[in-house]
Parts: structure tokens; C-alpha cells; sequence
């Protein structure tokens, strides 16, 4: 089998057509699209069938794909193995933040990596869970760190290991805060809220706990990105949550207050990663490290 062809057909079903996969080889589409013409005439069998301008995978050719995930996840995880080798060069970890995950959980989760004096060079990347868990399955990263299992609807070997939960807190200034009236959570009835927009991935969502209470905040904004959320929170915009686990660090980083907490919503943190034949011992140091030093308890999930 040419191995090569095999490559450049992988690569066109994985980014979904000739044009894009010929950016990512550095090649010209005419290039690739020979290169699949020999493939198919080799083994007298159609890998796509073309739809309109696009092209779809034929039933032998989402067999190929399968056997092409294999071939080449496996070669990835050779050319991890082999820079995991003892020497001078640092074991590398590459790891997936899911874009929700908020920074302090993240940093404080993989801290252990970084203060090994240079025996870990450390790559981080953040996207979606879906992204990430594409690059997991095909060996590009050791670990994706997030805020759920991984998904019902997504087919892979992957270990959602739970490494805990935090209640939920809920933040605001100094001088927003004397502006409150009455105890939590009644206090939050009128008062300037910001939310992020993960929030109903997330436990129970916190307009069901507000709802529960009769309290209708004025919702001041919405983020997709949690530090912005408390960047506008510190400058006593609205109200803002946080895990309760880290209010002490809040506190002292944004220069808020809690003003209460509760544990009907909680926010839950995974660490997922793909049995292999060599997992980076790290990854093992990470987890445990994150259960008995962040969260309480910790229990594996397929």
C-alpha cells in the first residue's frame, strides 16, 4: 500500500474536501486529487462520491477512514513515544483546555506540570470540547481538561476521570455590595447580574436556582469568556459566580467580595485523556494531584 496516498485521502475526509486539505499538505488540489484518482484505480474501488460541489465518503470509503484513524493515530503515538525517550530534551505534554474552563481551575490543575525544573515542556491549546476531543482521539494531545464527560454522542476510547466539583459563589465589589438589600440570596432580586453563556452546560443552571427563590436579577451582559465576565465584575458592573473552591483567589485577584454561595449549582471538572500504551506519567500525577489537593473525591466515567 503507498502509505503517502493513503495520507492525502485521510486528509481530504478529515478536513472535509480537496481545496482545504491541499492548504494544510502545502499542495496543489490537482495534486491531490491524482493522487486519489491512483489510489482508487489501484484498488478499483470509489472512496467519494461527488454531491453537488462537495464530496462525500462512499460506504468503502468510511471503512478506509476507520482503518486510516487507526494507521495514523498509531503514528502519532510512535512519535510521541520516541520524544518521551530519556535525555536532555524535556518529556512533552500537550494539553486541551476546553474554552469555558476557567483559567484559574486550569492553571491551578496543571501546575504540578510546570514545576518539575524542565523535565515537562508543556503545550496548551483551548477550543471546544468537540475540537479537542478530535485531536485526543488522534494522539495530538495527552490531556484535555473540562467541564464534562465526554458526550454520549461522541465515539471514543477516552477516560472522562472526574477530578470534582466546587459549589458555586457569588462576587461583587465593595460598593456594589453595600447597594444590596437584604440576605442572600434574596439580595440578588433586582440587582445587576453578568452570566456566562456556558452556563446551562454546566449542573443545574443557575435560572433554575433563581427561579426556585423568586428572584429576577437585571442581567447586565452575557460572555463566552469567563475572564471577561469578572474583568467587568471587578469594575462593579454586576454581580459575577465563581467556584467556590477558588473564592479566596477571587477574591484577592478581582478585589470582590463573596456575598454568598450555594450547593444546588455546582460546576464539575474532568480530566480526559486515551489508554495508550505510554501515557506521560504525568498525566497520573496531574489527576491525583487535582483531587486530593483541589476537590474532594474523584471517580472515573467512560
Amino acid at each position: 500500500m503507498n502509505y503517502k496516498h493513503l495520507h492525502y485521502f485521510w486528509m481530504v475526509a478529515k478536513e472535509g474536501g480537496v481545496t482545504r486539505a491541499s492548504e494544510k499538505l502545502n499542495l496543489t488540489p490537482q495534486t491531490i486529487s491524482g493522487q486519489l484518482s491512483l489510489l482508487e484505480g489501484y484498488y478499483g474501488v470509489k472512496l467519494f462520491n461527488k454531491v453537488g460541489r462537495s464530496l462525500e465518503l462512499s460506504d468503502v470509503g468510511q471503512q478506509v477512514l476507520s482503518y486510516a484513524d487507526e494507521i495514523f493515530s498509531l503514528g502519532n503515538e510512535l512519535e510521541q513515544m520516541l520524544q518521551d525517550l530519556p535525555g536532555e530534551r524535556p518529556q512533552l505534554l500537550k494539553v486541551g483546555i476546553v474554552d469555558v474552563v476557567p483559567k484559574i481551575i486550569a492553571h491551578q490543575i496543571l501546575l504540578p506540570a510546570v514545576k518539575q525544573a524542565g523535565a515537562i515542556r508543556m503545550e496548551c491549546r483551548e477550543a471546544d470540547l468537540d475540537t479537542l476531543l478530535a485531536e485526543l482521539t488522534l494522539h495530538r494531545l495527552d490531556l484535555v481538561i473540562a467541564e464534562r464527560p465526554i458526550p454520549d454522542r461522541v465515539s471514543t476510547h477516552g477516560v472522562s476521570h472526574k477530578l470534582g466539583q466546587s459549589s458555586v459563589s457569588f462576587f461583587a465589589t465593595e460598593a456594589l455590595r453595600t447597594q444590596l438589600a437584604g440576605d442572600f440570596p434574596q439580595c440578588l432580586h433586582n440587582a445587576p447580574m453578568l452570566f456566562t453563556n456556558n452556563r446551562h452546560k454546566q449542573g443545574p443552571s443557575i435560572e433554575q436556582w433563581l427561579s426556585k427563590y423568586h428572584i429576577k436579577p437585571k442581567v447586565i451582559a452575557e460572555f463566552d469568556d469567563s475572564a471577561l465576565m469578572k474583568a467587568f465584575g471587578q469594575e462593579g458592573v454586576g454581580i459575577f459566580t465563581g467556584p467556590t473552591v477558588f473564592e479566596h483567589e477571587f477574591e484577592q485577584q478581582h478585589n470582590v467580595k463573596a456575598i454568598g454561595k450555594t450547593d444546588e449549582i455546582y460546576e464539575a471538572f474532568y480530566a480526559i485523556y486515551i489508554e495508550k500504551r505510554a501515557n506521560p506519567p504525568i498525566v497520573k500525577e496531574i489527576i491525583d494531584t487535582a483531587i486530593q489537593s483541589l476537590f474532594s473525591g474523584g471517580r472515573v466515567e467512560k
